[in-house]
Order: C-alpha cells, then structure tokens, then sequence
C-alpha cells in the first residue's frame, strides 16, 4: 500500500482570493512583512493493488482532483 499526498496550488498568475485574504489578516495581526501568500489543498489517500502509485495518482489529479487549467499539482508517495 502506498500513502499519497497531492499538493494543488493555483498556477502562477492566477489571481488566489484566499491567499490575499489570508495575506490581509496577517497584515492585520502585525505581520506586515507577509507578502505572495497563496492557498493551495492538500489530498492525502491511501493507494493500494496498482504498480505505479505516482503514475495513477497522476491520473486521478489530471481527471479529477485538480483543474489543470488554472492549478498545478505536485504528487508525494511513500
């Protein structure tokens, strides 16, 4: 059995709401040196009975868990 974790993140350029909000409230706790904040999910799951955890794992972000029109992805397995 295989652990994955897939990190979607916005791709650069694309405007990231969440992340200015967060940005902004850090801003206004005190943290002002707080700049490029950006939010992004993180998608752990266990994997089992497949030869290439990565390479599924690749499919799975490409058909679901990611819209790879304005996200990135990065897979980790373990």
């Amino acid at each position: 059995m295989a652990k994955v974790k897939a990190h979607i993140f916005l791709k650069p350029g694309v405007l990231d709401v969440q992340g200015k909000a967060v940005e902004g409230a850090l801003h206004g706790l005190g943290w002002t040196g707080v700049s490029g904040a950006r939010v992004g999910k993180l998608i752990e799951f266990d994997l089992d009975g497949v030869d290439d955890p990565a390479a599924e794992a690749k499919k799975m972000c490409e058909q679901l868990l990611a819209n790879t029109v304005i996200e990135s992805y990065r897979i980790e397995v373990a």
